[in-house]
């Protein structure tokens, strides 16, 4: 898959609106609890600060609905990336447009960054607004998409904006589509795809997944809704069910799950298998994490709460690759694309 890189653009002297995802846990008093995601961006914002590119940071935080939610700011956000780059100017516009927003773009020079507020305190972000992507673009001469993980979702930020500025992907974006392209083309076989987690969208994906792939494992508040329980009714890859209090996978399902994925030569994992916080409910997502390092399987893992589940257990860095978003990279693999790269495609047709 061939699309436009960042680092190919001359982008000397040109405002660049970044589009990062940002939207990382927060401590009780606002502070950043977990900084993996804004090192992810690292690599985009040095190659454009090299190239002494105007920077214009935009991301979301959480899902404040379409209103201004003070806890929600990205202030905290912006602090940190500070603190990360000690020798670059960055200053916060406390809003995405508007005559302050507007003065701080004029004086931004090459090589700074400004950093603007939480792109979904407007509603126009989530609904694809045309006219609040028309904002946005206006904003800057070039747009850059860095944020992998929200680039399976239709909104402005990530479809609308690339209509009205040349566009090109970010490093880590760009990084992402290699490692899971390869998983795609020419996976290892038998292929296991664990699901779990509460998010009843995956289970699209996990239909076209079902077709190419070995084994579906379904676990998580998933195999409560009504759909899943007539795909694991109907489908022989799709297996899981949850103990009766709801909150974690049966033993019989991690003995299932676990024979499975002792063939495995690759496997995909996105969402625990059950409220893996608590002590009295880890044992499944703890066995499957032990048994998925295990197996030796080439394994790709995606989602923050599969990450944090890695990361509670000591075993984040035994596995292979962890992609920043569980959902898009379900999608990715699905459908070989996302809304977000086709909409640069597009722009570079």
């Amino acid at each position: 898959m061939k699309l436009p890189g960042v680092k190919k653009q001359n982008l000397a002297n040109k405002k660049v609106l970044l589009r990062t995802n940002f939207d990382v846990p927060l401590t009780s008093d606002g502070r950043v609890a977990d900084e993996t995601r804004i090192e992810e961006s690292l690599a985009t914002i040095k190659c454009l600060l090299s190239q002494k590119a105007e920077i214009v940071i935009i991301s979301h935080l959480d899902r404040p609905g379409g209103k201004s939610v003070p806890g929600l700011s990205l202030k905290s956000v912006a602090e940190r990336l500070k603190v990360m780059l000690p020798k670059t100017k960055i200053d916060f516009a406390e809003g995405i447009s508007g005559e302050k927003t507007k003065r701080m773009l004029e004086t931004l020079k090459p090589g700074e960054i400004l950093f603007l507020e939480n792109l979904r305190f407007d509603p126009g972000e989530e609904a694809n607004n045309s006219k609040f992507a028309q904002s946005l673009a206006a904003l800057a001469d070039f747009y850059v998409n860095d944020a992998f993980a929200c680039s399976h979702r239709q909104h402005a930020s990530i479809v609308g904006v690339p209509q009205f500025l040349p566009a090109a992907l970010g490093l880590d974006f760009l990084e992402e589509i290699k490692i899971l392209g390869k998983v795609l083309k020419n996976p290892q076989r038998p292929v296991v795809v664990i699901l779990g987690g509460v998010k009843k969208s995956k289970m699209e994906a996990a239909k076209k997944l079902a077709t190419w792939v070995d084994y579906i494992l379904v676990g998580g508040e998933l195999v409560e809704y009504e759909e899943v329980s007539k795909m694991i009714s109907r489908h022989p890859k799709i297996l899981g069910s949850l103990a009766k209090q709801g909150e974690d996978i049966t033993i019989e399902t991690v003995k299932k799950f676990k024979k499975v994925i002792a063939q495995a030569k690759t496997i995909i994992w996105t969402g625990p298998m059950g409220a893996f916080e608590n002590q009295k409910f880890e044992k499944g997502t703890k066995e499957i994490a032990q048994a998925v390092v295990a197996s030796g399987a080439y394994t790709v893992v995606g989602g923050g709460d599969t990450e944090a589940a890695l990361t509670k257990f000591g075993l984040v860095k035994k596995v292979d690759y962890i992609s920043s978003g569980g959902g898009a990279m379900l999608s990715f693999l699905a459908d070989g694309t996302l809304p977000g790269i086709e909409a640069i495609r597009r722009k570079n047709d």
